[in-house]
């Protein structure tokens, strides 16, 4: 009795005083870092600074007040987290463009990017307002997947599908261009988690033993081989390893999580490993990337095809910057191409040391904790595979990211979130903050209470939240 009113009454806690000061924190990283950007570039600080920071305030405190009215019992950590991941990005991407003299003209990548976010925190608002209930998506689960595959098959039409450094991910309505892709892991996800639910009894059940581990039926293995098959298509078609890797992945922790079949891990990697070495073997674009990872160092300097020159000139660079950084205004992080959208972790390693790195790494591990422990305490099997699956989104990105511009894996070209520079995966991550918002609300907000009369007979109050 005292053990689980003491459980309830942690899970009752609203905290939104707490989200407030931490969002204070959060907004001076932003606002500090740009600053101080200005200071170590310029020797002044912006003159814009007032109107910058004013703005920022503006979306994050209204972030917060729509939090604090339409999910009170909501996650206090994961607004201030992502406030200060974005304001630190926007920073360093002020920073490039006042390097490559863009400013001056009005169009530089931060100002677009500040622009992104606004759009994000708008449809971050608007789902927190119109999604009350996070398990009205389940009734979209096969929709959601016809959406993604529709999604992520618009990049190969001819006429709309553009190819950006090898990949064929994008699309361009207009003079708008967008990654399908971002749009399609949130309907992934959806999918994932309303077919699980239906069908985990089925894919729970134990086939042939090997060694000490169970491996699934082979009538079960359908859906694996389908995702699988997508994963390889856009690695062939789309020829980008990341989000093969990252959709594939997303599928088999979700299978696992809600099977607790330890085979249905061996099977999967087994699985992508041997298509990632065909594709290694057959696919150029992949063979490329992987002999560039191997030995950068050949593919690297006059007289051979340089396409090593971004992976080398970071390590030069995180080199250089050492255990604290060069600081604003003293490294050279230009040098590095895309290094304000696929390698900003280079430049934020030149310029603030592995020490700012580390301290990010530290933040996105905040966001998966925190949407981990959201799954552990919610109520019902769609929720908890739904925050899951998010945080895994999260968790598989920043790993590929990261490990890719630290040489511990090939590159595959995914930006980081909330730090780099690019409109659709800014948007999309705002949403994803939203629905990991609104399913915590929902796990914590307080079990209503069952009167007397209502209780049925025999029942003590642990069995009554149980049941809840």
């Amino acid at each position: 009795m005292s053990q689980t009113s003491a459980l309830m009454g942690f899970v009752h806690r609203r905290r939104r005083g707490a989200e407030l000061f931490l969002l204070l924190l959060a907004l001076a990283v932003g606002i500090g870092a740009y600053a101080a950007v200005g200071v170590g570039v310029e020797g002044e600080v912006p003159a814009d600074i007032l109107g910058y920071g004013g703005w920022l305030v503006a979306l994050l405190v209204a972030a917060h007040v729509v939090v604090r009215l339409t999910a009170p019992y909501a996650d206090p950590v994961l607004l201030p987290v992502v406030a200060a991941l974005n304001g630190l990005g926007l920073a360093v991407i002020h920073r490039l463009d006042l390097a490559a003299g863009l400013t001056d003209r009005g169009d530089g990548y931060a100002r677009q990017q500040l622009i992104w976010m606004s759009v994000g925190v708008v449809l971050f608002v608007a789902t927190l307002i119109v999604l009350r209930d996070h398990r009205i998506l389940q009734r979209f689960t096969y929709t959601a997947g016809l959406g993604a595959i529709v999604l992520l098959l618009l990049p190969v039409l001819p006429g709309i599908g553009r190819e950006v450094n090898g990949a064929r991910i994008w699309i361009r309505l207009g003079g708008l261009g967008f990654q399908p892709g971002e749009v399609a892991k949130v309907l992934l996800v959806v999918t994932f988690a309303g077919y699980l639910v239906q069908h985990r009894d089925a894919l729970a059940l134990a086939g042939r033993r090997l060694v000490f581990i169970d491996l699934p039926r082979g009538r079960d293995l359908g859906p694996i081989l389908g995702m699988f098959l997508v994963s390889m298509g856009i690695l062939i078609f789309q020829r980008d390893l990341g989000s093969s890797l990252l959709f594939f992945g997303l599928f088999l922790v979700m299978l696992y999580i809600a099977t607790e079949r330890p085979g249905w891990l061996v099977v999967g990697s087994t699985m992508f490993a041997l298509g990632a070495l065909a594709a290694y073997r057959f696919i150029g674009h992949v063979h490329l990337r992987v002999n560039v990872w191997l030995d950068p160092w050949a593919h690297y300097g006059e007289g051979t095809d340089d396409r090593a020159r971004q992976s080398v000139e970071a390590m030069f660079g995180m080199a250089w910057g050492g255990l604290l950084g060069r600081g604003f205004g003293s490294g050279q992080p230009w040098r590095v191409s895309f290094s304000h959208s696929d390698f900003i972790i280079s430049a934020i390693g030149e310029e603030l040391g592995l020490t700012a790195i580390m301290a990010i790494v530290v933040c996105y591990g905040l966001i998966v904790e925190r949407g981990l422990r959201t799954a552990l305490i919610c109520r019902d099997g769609f929720g908890k595979l739904v925050a899951a699956g998010l945080a895994v989104v999260f968790a598989l990105q920043v790993f590929v990211v990261i490990g890719g511009v630290t040489r511990l894996i090939p590159l595959t070209g995914l930006t980081t979130p909330f730090l780099s520079y690019g409109g659709s995966s800014l948007v999309a991550n705002w949403v994803i903050i939203a629905l990991l918002l609104r399913i915590s609300d929902h796990a914590r907000r307080p079990v209503p209470r069952l009167t007397e009369d209502e209780r049925p007979i025999g029942d003590d109050e642990a069995t009554q939240v149980v049941r809840l």
